[in-house]
């Protein structure tokens, strides 16, 4: 009996040393942080990948792990901590074969999640939300169009900047309508400026330019007004007010 515990022990103790061999290797830690990726276990996945770029930071898995934890992170739903990977790694390796990837997920991560169940209920709209993370978002899915535009995800990024750009025409005309309902027509022309300067396209644009018609009539600018008339009437059809939708909203209306 003792033999057979003693047989145990050295064996207990030889597994225990091929694992601790095995947690020593960064091929063996890194498969097992994709494993728990893929497990959607992404706690442990991000301290295995955090434990590759400490350990081993000049192995080819550590570059690899330094990507792959950017995606971890922002599955976590941790998004600054996607975002400081994102550009650790851009920073560390700006020719690096995959920085575009970087880039997109920065992209991403900062991309507008949808509305919620209370917020459709009561339909909030998304075009009236402070868009601080949709310009970042959308100016990091512009540098993988324009500087890897043949990146596996410039076809998504550029889809992406649609959505967005409608997203930001909308949002800015929003505030020119805030703008002109209170009297500050200048800053209510000067916001459709910039729908019209940076969102072509946006279906938003034509009741940007309505608004800009209406907003010269009240500052009495006749030949300003005409011209913008002009522009509206060879590319859109129906009436300025209309397209414009400046009804002030009265003090029942909760929404």
């Amino acid at each position: 009996m003792v033999v057979v515990a003693l047989c145990a022990a050295a064996l207990a103790l030889t597994g225990c040393s091929h694992r601790k061999l095995m947690l020593n290797s960064p091929t063996a830690v890194y498969q097992q942080a994709k494993k728990d990726l893929s497990d959607l276990d992404f706690t442990g996945a991000i301290k295995l990948f955090q434990r590759i770029t400490a350990v081993f930071p000049f192995t080819p898995e550590a570059r690899q792990a330094q990507l792959d934890l950017i995606y971890a992170y922002y599955r976590a739903g941790q998004d600054d901590s996607a975002i400081d990977a994102a550009n650790t790694f851009i920073r560390q390796n700006p020719t690096h074969p995959r920085v575009d990837y970087a880039w997109y997920m920065k992209g991403l991560v900062r991309f507008p999640k949808r509305a919620n169940p209370i917020e459709r209920l009561f339909g909030a709209k998304l075009s009236k939300r402070p868009p601080t993370n949709v310009r970042k978002s959308f100016a990091a899915f512009r540098v993988v169009v324009t500087r890897f535009p043949h990146s596996i995800y410039a076809k998504d990024a550029w889809q992406r900047m649609i959505y967005l750009r409608d997203r930001l025409a909308s949002y800015d005309t929003y505030v020119a309508r805030y703008y002109y309902k209170r009297g500050a027509y200048v800053a209510a022309v000067r916001r459709c400026q910039l729908v019209l300067e940076n969102y072509e396209g946006a279906p938003a644009v034509k009741s940007a330019l309505a608004l800009m018609i209406i907003s010269y009539d009240r500052l009495h600018l006749k030949q300003l007004a005409a011209q913008a008339r002009k522009v509206y009437a060879a590319n859109f059809t129906g009436s300025v007010a209309s397209a414009a939708d400046i009804t002030v909203n009265h003090w029942w209306h909760f929404w």
